[in-house]
C-alpha cells in the first residue's frame, strides 16, 4: 500500500468519524442537567468527590504503560475538555459541593451553553445567593427559551423567596413547553404548593 492510499484511508476514516460525532455534539441542551454530557448519551465522568480528590481538583483519565487510570489533577483552564468539566461540575453540584462545582464550571471555555449557565445558577441558589442565581438562569433562558429545567429551577428560587407570582409565571411557561405531566412541571408545582403553606 502506498502513502497516497494510506493517507486517503486515514482521511476517509477521520471524515466518517467526524460525521458520526458532530450530530451528537450539536444536539444542544435538551434541558436535562443530569449526569450525562449535554446533548449526548455519553455517561458522566466520575465525580471528583467520589474519587476522593481534594477541593479544587478534577478527575482526569491518564494512560500509564498502556493502562487507563483516573487521577486527581488541579482544576485549571484547559485541563479537561468542556464536556468533562461540565459533567464533573454538575456531579459536584448534585452532591452539595456548590462552591467546588462553581470553580469547575467557571473553567468551561464555552460559557454560552445553557446547561453550564443553569448549573452555575443552581449552585448559587443552593448556596443562598438567589439574586446571583437568577442572572445565570436568565442567561440560560436567553440561550434556550425552551430549557424547562432552567425554568423549573428559576421558579423554585422564586418560590423559596416568597415570590409565588413569578414562580407561577415560570410554571405556566413550562406547561406551554411540556405540559403538566413532565417532571419539571410537577417539581415546580410541588415547590409552589409547599411555599404557599
Amino acid at each position: 500500500m502506498n502513502r497516497y492510499t494510506t493517507a486517503l484511508r486515514t482521511f476517509s476514516f477521520a471524515t466518517a468519524l467526524a460525521f458520526a460525532v458532530i450530530p451528537a455534539l450539536s444536539a444542544g441542551s435538551g434541558g436535562d442537567s443530569g449526569g450525562s454530557t449535554p446533548g449526548t448519551n455519553k455517561p458522566a465522568t466520575p465525580s471528583p468527590k467520589k474519587l476522593k480528590c481534594k477541593k479544587g481538583y478534577v478527575v482526569k483519565t491518564v494512560t500509564v504503560k498502556g493502562v487507563k487510570k483516573k487521577k486527581c489533577v488541579k482544576a485549571v483552564m484547559g485541563v479537561l475538555p468542556d464536556d468533562e468539566l461540565f459533567q464533573q461540575g454538575n456531579a459536584l453540584a448534585r452532591e452539595g459541593e456548590y462552591d467546588w462545582a462553581l470553580q469547575v464550571l467557571a473553567l468551561v471555555q464555552d460559557q454560552n451553553q445553557p446547561d453550564v449557565q443553569n448549573m452555575q445558577g443552581y449552585s448559587h441558589r443552593k448556596s443562598g445567593r438567589l439574586e446571583v442565581a437568577i442572572g445565570y438562569y436568565r442567561k440560560a433562558l436567553d440561550l434556550n427559551p425552551d430549557f424547562v429545567r432552567a425554568r423549573e429551577y428559576l421558579g423554585e428560587g422564586y418560590a423559596s423567596a416568597g415570590r409565588l407570582d413569578l414562580a407561577r409565571i415560570e410554571l405556566a411557561e413550562i406547561e406551554k413547553r411540556c405540559g403538566v405531566t413532565c417532571d419539571e412541571y410537577k417539581d415546580l408545582s410541588d415547590a409552589i404548593a409547599k411555599a404557599s403553606n
